[in-house]
């Protein structure tokens, strides 16, 4: 390393394919970079690891760059993050200790994609059976048809919009509900505005497409799925803090609801011992809505461009 070059860590390299999915040459002889394949929960353990680096490469949400943590990094100058957004970022943390932030670019499709490949697991219970015939068995359970079924949307903008229109080629009845969602606007691409009550009421599947906010917090809790049918499943793959974990897992465990598939949780990776791992009416994956060869090159091969022009602009200063 040189007094030119930058030390860049890139963190929660879990597949082990950072280095592989975009061509990192553009920063050879200008970063030292090392990737990480672990995660790390303890503060002082991820200072004393991030202490030496200069930049930070983060997958979005997987190591939050908190205040405290910003603060404890006095030589980080760049959080290069992946996603056009990424709420587990402090702005006005890293803007007070004169960090820059960057972000890629990013597309819905693979959640779109994603959530269907949910409600299907779902449906015709496809991780159960699979199992069942590895295990010697054969044909388990009795799988449930879509078509003449309400799927139910809370929140219908880009990636809600877009499940809705699979949704009506499987023969779909399909109804939506938010607080800001009109009826012209649902009624534009067929489908019909519902209020809150009667989303839990009707939806024979429920898909969670809303953002994590204050209003949003604990939105689907113990009163909502206690609304809900018991014949009713629930696809989150949004952000894991919409639907109160343990009003869930106590529906699950007691027969209130049919089933679950979710992608995202409280806290992740999941602890070994959550009952999310074990629950036999829950589908969980390792939140994946997003993880596809395509967004990987689109995260990385931007980020490496966005190193590259925070570099020259350095060198311009």
């Amino acid at each position: 390393m040189t007094d030119k070059t930058i030390r860049l860590a890139v963190l929660d390299d879990y597949q082990r394919v950072a280095m592989q999915s975009a061509d990192w040459s553009a920063l050879k002889g200008r970063a030292d970079i090392t990737a990480f394949h672990d995660h790390v929960f303890d503060h002082d353990t991820l200072v004393e690891r991030l202490s030496p680096f200069d930049a930070v490469c983060v997958m979005r949400e997987r190591t939050p760059m908190t205040a405290a943590l910003i603060a404890a990094l006095p030589g980080l100058k760049l959080i290069a993050s992946t996603g056009r957004g990424n709420a587990s970022i402090d702005l006005d943390a890293a803007a007070k200790h004169g960090v820059d932030v960057m972000h890629t670019g990013y597309a819905s499709t693979p959640t779109i994609e994603f959530t269907w490949a949910a409600i299907l697991g779902l449906a015709r219970n496809i991780a159960g059976e699979a199992a069942s015939v590895r295990a010697g068995e054969w044909q388990v359970g009795l799988g449930t048809e879509l078509s003449g079924k309400t799927l139910g949307i809370l929140g219908l903008g880009r990636i809600g919009s877009a499940v809705a229109r699979i949704a009506q080629a499987f023969g779909m009845q399909v109804i939506a509900w938010s607080e800001n969602l009109t009826v012209e606007a649902a009624s534009a691409i067929g489908v019909r505005r519902v209020t809150k009550s009667e989303l839990l009421a009707q939806s024979d599947f429920l898909t969670i497409h809303t953002r994590l906010s204050e209003r949003t917090l604990g939105l689907i809790g113990a009163a909502e799925l206690a609304a809900m049918k018991p014949t009713a499943r629930l696809i989150n793959s949004s952000r894991g803090p919409i639907v109160d974990e343990k009003a869930l897992i106590d529906a699950l465990s007691h027969g209130r609801l049919a089933g679950a598939a979710v992608d995202v949780f409280d806290i992740e990776p999941l602890p070994a011992d959550h009952p999310f791992r074990t629950l036999p009416n829950v589908l969980a994956t390792p939140h994946i809505g997003y993880v596809t060869e395509e967004m990987y090159r689109t995260f990385y091969g931007d980020s490496v461009n966005n190193i590259v022009a925070w570099l020259d602009k350095r060198l311009r200063s």
